[in-house]
């Protein structure tokens, strides 16, 4: 034992927490996120369950996120799935609209009730003397009875509460049950208003039990770490994790980001180096991979953050070298004729001529893929996207 003049034995130094870099953070997530490299072996049913959903404000963006991460994607196979009802549109984390395989819909929707709460006590003004219980009970007799629009909702609940603010008893009866909007809305190619009904419902089995959180913070590191209880609270619209990572902190590993936040993985979840190279990938408006940490940088550069929308209208976004570069469109029936399709790229920065051609590339796959219906010529081009 070593001993200096004056003093004690010297004490043991504590291994470091390693630190991750932007960067590393960045491989890392991205590997999760299956835009390092598509898979091959996963079917669009599994991907969406190792993702934990994917956003699915409007139709399209769920095709074009798997577009992004599965090998040979097909929409049709995922439209598929969605007339069995084996996937369902519901909204879950943050308050959106999420696409969820059936058995994440019947165990993530309690697990974020807690959120729906809040968001319905934003409301409250608009509900006095409504009795809640009521309202989800009669809500649940209309919209089982037959799928209900939500102007439908109003119009069943008012008589019972006609000095009730209409939209807040829609919104109550939304954030009380779990609805799913029901086909044809979602399918691909296919059209349909927003019709709702309960989970269980429609998915012809009863919710489960709500969950600990604890299996679904191993889940959102498979998908999203590393990371910290600030990213999970804000990929789920949730608080008060903290202490589900403290229980499953002996099988967890534990980093730090370059600002000393503690960041939580599991052990053996893939973190490839730094230097891996990442691909050119176009992604849907509101992709996941961009809203599912506290801190973005991992993915959006400082000073692009807010660039991908304009009011209330978002945009498409691409990455390049694994970060948010710019933003793209596509439109169908336009150039040389009604059978051509146009794709849009707007760089936020200066792209070198081999990150143009890569990114070209990527369009172009999209564009000769079962993604764009008959489109027997297309042009990738690089100008406008967001009008200013």
């Amino acid at each position: 034992m070593t001993k200096t003049r004056g003093s004690g034995p010297t004490a043991p130094h504590p291994h470091p927490t390693p630190v991750l870099t932007p960067r590393a953070l960045n491989r890392a997530t991205l590997a999760r996120q299956l835009l390092l490299r598509r898979s091959a072996d996963l079917s669009a049913e599994q991907a969406v369950a190792h993702l934990l959903g994917l956003q699915a404000q409007n139709v399209k963006p769920p095709y074009y996120a798997l577009a992004a991460r599965l090998e040979g994607f097909d929409p049709e196979e995922m439209s598929g799935l969605l007339a069995a009802r084996a996937l369902v549109r519901i909204v879950t984390m943050r308050s959106t609209i999420h696409l969820h395989t059936a058995d994440d819909a019947l165990t993530l929707r309690p697990l974020v009730q807690a959120a729906r709460d809040r968001e319905l006590h934003a409301f409250r003004k608009g509900l006095t003397g409504v009795d809640l219980g009521e309202l989800a009970s009669l809500a649940r007799v209309a919209v089982e009875e037959e799928p209900r629009t939500m102007k439908q909702l109003r119009e069943i609940l008012l008589p019972r509460w006609p000095d009730a603010d209409p939209q807040s008893l829609a919104v109550a009866a939304r954030c009380s049950l779990p609805l799913v909007q029901v086909t044809p809305r979602g399918l691909w190619r296919q059209s349909g208003q927003v019709a709702l009904t309960t989970a269980e419902h429609w998915i012809g089995r009863p919710s489960e039990p709500v969950p600990t959180p604890d299996a679904t913070v191993l889940r959102y590191l498979a998908a999203f770490g590393p990371a910290s209880v600030k990213d999970m609270q804000t990929w789920a619209g949730l608080t008060r994790l903290r202490e589900a990572f403290e229980r499953l902190r002996p099988h967890l590993r534990t980093f730090r980001d370059e600002s000393g936040v503690e960041l939580f993985d599991l052990p053996d979840a893939p973190r490839p180096d730094a230097d891996t190279p990442a691909p050119a990938r176009l992604l849907p408006e509101f992709d996941n991979l961009l809203l599912s940490h506290a801190d973005r940088s991992r993915v959006v550069p400082p000073e692009y953050k807010g660039r991908t929308w304009k009011g209330n209208l978002a945009h498409n976004v691409f990455l390049i070298d694994g970060f948010l570069a710019g933003v793209w469109r596509v439109e169908e029936g336009v150039g040389e004729g009604k059978d051509s399709a146009v794709l849009t790229i707007e760089p936020f920065g200066t792209l070198t001529k081999a990150q143009r051609r890569e990114l070209t590339d990527e369009a172009e796959r999209l564009l000769r893929g079962p993604m764009i219906q008959a489109a027997t010529s297309y042009d990738v081009r690089f100008g406008t996207v967001i009008e200013r």
